[in-house]
């Protein structure tokens, strides 16, 4: 019986993942799962699944999910905070840590996991982005197991040998990493700036959260996937390149030096990558419907706009610079991420923010998990101070395009 603790309950990779484990009582059993501000899910996650533990972010959520699961799952010990998060991650009776924390509140956590040795299912990128040395050297050190479940970078692991140790050896030329190119692939370069909230956030093919559905509107998320996969299967970015796939059923190929192209397809369900991972190396069934492979045989590929989306172009910078700037990158894009979907600024200008902030930054090399946070702590400071400037600048343009883009769609 292998049991698992999921950080990130209640957001789609959570739900994903809990799906899997309900149809396999006989295999999975949940020790303790973890929420930011979705309680009430929570709760009833808690009665379906009677946790050992469950972690929320503070002590008003704490006391508000214990009078939740009083009487439906009176045995689940309720904790809080970065400590809690610390221990159902560490804890030895776990085997298996689902890291599904959105962006840097996820880094902890998941170091501590694999300190412990533990099997971790990683679908938070930003872990390896802001410290990927860490990470992987923490994960060997302790003969932990660290395997993607985010759907790209699963897919290349299940296209490379299972002895894989490096490209050179395993005869990879390179990584097709691909790409829907998102709610935006075929809009108008000129309409950009007057993108909403809610068109930014409806992915054509995936259900995702805001956060994650804006960083694949702006490809962002595609160039921290790219990052992320250096880390993961030690390769340099000139080895990995972007491919842009709208039908979203090949999630990412493998070119071999002989020609050869290993490639994963199915359909566009996080369900398949996580049970894929839970039970590797064994298989087991997901709950997602077999790919009709005679009905969905349309299958595009094209390079990426790097004009139209220049938050790729320079995720792939950051990547060849190395150092503190992919952790600057990481910092500034999730402040302006946050800043576009509070109104502060609009959608064009998240890349600019970003290219502010990493022209402003100076280059470092943190090798260290202090180090790491002082430069994440640095580089929000700046974007913050940018976004500040950006919006007293154009506090009236900014409001006057939004209402006006609003007041079309309410008026067609």
């Amino acid at each position: 019986m292998q049991k698992i603790t999921v950080l990130g309950a209640t957001g789609s990779i959570g739900v994903s993942a809990l799906s899997v484990v309900s149809q396999h009582p006989d295999r999975f059993k949940i020790f303790a799962l973890s929420c930011n501000v979705r309680v009430a899910e929570l709760a009833i996650q808690c009665k379906q699944f009677k946790p050992s533990f469950a972690v929320v972010s503070d002590t008003s959520m704490a006391i508000e999910l214990k009078e939740l699961i009083k009487a439906s799952s009176p045995e689940t010990i309720v904790l809080e905070g970065a400590d809690g998060l610390g221990k159902v991650a560490s804890d030895q009776s776990v085997d298996t840590v689902i890291a599904a924390i959105v962006g840097s509140a996820g880094l902890l956590p998941t170091l501590k996991a694999a300190k412990a040795g533990k099997k971790i299912l990683l679908a938070n990128k930003e872990v390896l982005v802001m410290a990927g040395s860490l990470l992987m050297n923490a994960v060997n050190s302790s003969n932990g197991v660290l395997l993607p479940i985010d759907s790209e970078h699963n897919a290349i692991f299940q296209c490379l040998p299972h002895d894989y140790a490096c490209s050179k050896e395993s005869g990879i030329n390179k990584i097709l990493l691909t790409a829907s190119g998102g709610p935006f692939r075929t809009r108008d370069l000129n309409s950009m700036s007057t993108i909403t909230i809610d068109e930014a956030c409806s992915h054509p093919n995936w259900k995702m959260g805001k956060k994650i559905s804006v960083d694949s509107a702006t490809m962002m998320n595609k160039g921290l996937e790219l990052i992320e996969a250096c880390w993961l299967f030690s390769l340099t970015p000139d080895q990995i390149e972007v491919v842009v796939h709208p039908q979203s059923v090949v999630h990412s190929m493998v070119e071999y030096l002989d020609g050869s192209i290993l490639a994963q397809l199915g359909n566009p369900d996080m369900r398949t990558p996580i049970a894929h991972a839970l039970a590797w190396p064994q298989r087991i069934s997901s709950g997602v419907n077999s790919l009709d492979i005679i009905s969905a045989m349309r299958l595009d590929f094209e390079s990426p706009n790097l004009k139209k989306f220049p938050c790729l172009s320079l995720a792939i910078k950051a990547a060849k610079a190395g150092g503190s700037a992919p952790i600057t990158l990481n910092a500034a894009n999730e402040i302006a991420v946050d800043a576009f979907l509070n109104k502060e600024i609009m959608f064009s200008e998240i890349a600019e923010i970003v290219a502010l902030t990493l022209k402003k930054a100076t280059l470092t090399n943190p090798d260290s998990l202090e180090a790491i946070q002082i430069c994440d702590k640095k580089s929000r400071e700046m974007t913050l101070k940018l976004i500040s400037e950006y919006s007293k600048k154009q506090h009236y343009t900014v409001r006057h395009l939004i209402f006006l883009q609003e007041l079309k769609w309410t008026c067609s």
